[in-house]
């Protein structure tokens, strides 16, 4: 191995072009693992889907079934339906690779938003970063189709109700929806092709896009460096963390066996996506309580609510009401994130570099809006589930949907404000800690019979010539009168 190793720095000069690439820095905060996690589910995914593609076939002929699921014996269904059952009770471990590849699809594009979260909370799409967050837009957008399209491959009862329902999306659309409707599904729908073609989508377009991404974002991630966390060592030009070899190789590792097999015991153990009991799809029934996955379940949620708006454009046009909801909101809301970044530059007039991350209750107004635009997100997924919550609950759906409208225009303003006053009173808790220091929860029994809690002082930056222009990095609050410093002791018993 050493003489292999030789060799290959003595012909490619090797070492040179290593060292520095196993000395780059990478930020030891946990949160800056979202984007691994995100990257090892894809991997994950790439493996069982690769596995199910030997034995799936995505053809919509129709046979009559004759397997070992005795509930559907005798049922008319289309091979790509029957292909899956094969996959789940015929196929060594077919069903367990069928989960994992159904849990990892959730994992991912879940990874992908509490990742993008985080840029957006700490400022990190700021400049020079904002082609890397557009770029994370372009992965989520991609990773929602991903699903959409490997969700509706087995054909049952409740993903065929999800693409007839993509139909009607379409069809909404003014001028050129029944064009595109006939273009996707090759006449009518369903018609007898629309499965294959969401399969080269699945299999071959979306994943030959979504590795492209990755190399950019991984490239732009590496050749700009990560933002970091205000610290003791943080400033604009330089990177704190560990070096990428061997604490964070060793990190990242463990992360990836960590991830792989969480997964793997939430496939065993977590049934998803039983096709089996939904039967195969019928264009005249539709599943009951049926909901997609969560990702998608923003855009059912405010179809529910919306109300009946129809506009009529002379006798020949109509934009049905399921047009706002289901585009319109959509195309507003990924529009919105994507010129966020320059919409912020514009309004804070910030033309710098920025490489140090900000602590959200730094930037209320940003953090407060973040705030309110999940909870738009979150109350719209919750009204989803409006007939499963009105069924268990035993609540008219009438009186759900006039809850579920209501609580979209009073909760979100009502979250931006109550965020607004936490960023506020932490920053003033800052302050004091800056005017008081740190408390320490010792107290000392002073002369005159009465006790005072001693505090901590911050110690001055380099350069500042009081305590009044320290600023607060995070200094360790200390517990026991053993963690206290001596000089801190002493100038708190001095105040």
């Amino acid at each position: 191995m050493a003489d292999a190793a030789e060799a290959a720095d003595e012909r490619y000069l090797a070492a040179k072009l290593l060292r520095p690439r196993l000395n780059k820095v990478f930020p030891e905060h946990f949160s800056f693992l979202f984007g691994e996690l995100a990257l090892y589910s894809f991997v994950t995914l790439l493996l069982t889907g690769t596995y199910l593609a030997l034995f799936f076939d995505p053809s919509m002929s129709q046979l009559t079934y004759h397997g070992p699921y005795s509930a559907l014996d005798n049922s008319e269904m289309s091979k790509a339906f029957a292909s899956t059952m094969r996959l789940s009770f015929e196929v060594r471990g077919g069903l367990l690779v069928r989960q994992i590849h159904h849990w990892a699809a959730n994992v991912f594009v879940a990874a992908i938003v509490v990742h993008l979260l985080r840029v957006f909370f700490t400022g990190a799409f700021r400049k020079p970063r904002e082609a890397n967050w557009v770029i994370g837009i372009f992965m989520l957008l991609i990773a929602i189709a991903e699903g959409f399209c490997g969700y509706s491959l087995p054909d049952d009862l409740l993903s065929g109700t999800g693409v007839r329902i993509m139909s009607g999306i379409m069809l909404s659309v003014p001028l050129i929806g029944t064009w595109a409707n006939w273009l996707v599904f090759g006449g009518e729908f369903p018609g007898e092709i629309i499965i294959s073609r969401l399969y080269t989508l699945h299999i071959l377009l979306l994943p030959g896009i979504l590795l492209a991404l990755v190399a950019v974002h991984l490239a732009g991630v590496w050749y700009q460096k990560h933002t970091h966390f205000p610290g003791k060592r943080g400033t604009e030009r330089n990177v704190v963390g560990t070096r990428m070899f061997p604490p964070f190789a060793l990190k990242s590792i463990s992360l990836s066996i960590m991830t792989t097999g969480t997964l793997v015991v939430m496939g065993g153990l977590l049934q998803i996506n039983p096709i089996f009991h939904f039967g195969p799809y019928l264009p005249g029934e539709a599943s009951i309580n049926s909901q997609p996955d969560w990702y998608l379940q923003m855009i059912d949620g405010a179809m529910r609510l919306w109300p009946e708006l129809r506009i009529d454009l002379g006798h020949s046009y109509t934009i049905p009401s399921v047009f706002w909801p289901a585009v319109v909101l959509p195309l507003l809301l990924f529009g919105g994130m994507l010129g966020y970044p320059f919409v912020e530059r514009k309004l804070t007039r910030s033309r710098g570099m920025h490489n140090v991350a900000q602590r959200p209750r730094d930037v209320p107004a940003r953090t407060s809006f973040g705030v309110m635009v999940l909870t738009f997100y979150a109350l719209l997924i919750v009204a989803g589930v409006d007939d499963v919550i009105a069924y268990a609950w035993r609540i008219p759906i009438e009186r759900m949907v006039w809850i579920g409208r209501i609580g979209v225009l009073v909760l979100p303003p009502l979250a931006y404000l109550i965020t607004h006053r936490i960023c506020r009173l932490l920053q003033r808790a800052d302050r004091d800690v800056l005017r008081q220091g740190v408390h320490t929860g010792l107290i000392e029994l002073r002369d005159g019979g009465y006790y005072v809690e001693l505090n901590q002082p911050l110690e001055p930056e380099p350069g500042e010539e009081s305590m009044r222009y320290a600023r607060y990095r995070g200094n360790p609050v200390p517990h026991l009168p053993g963690d206290l410093e001596t000089s801190g002791a002493d100038q708190a018993r001095r105040r």
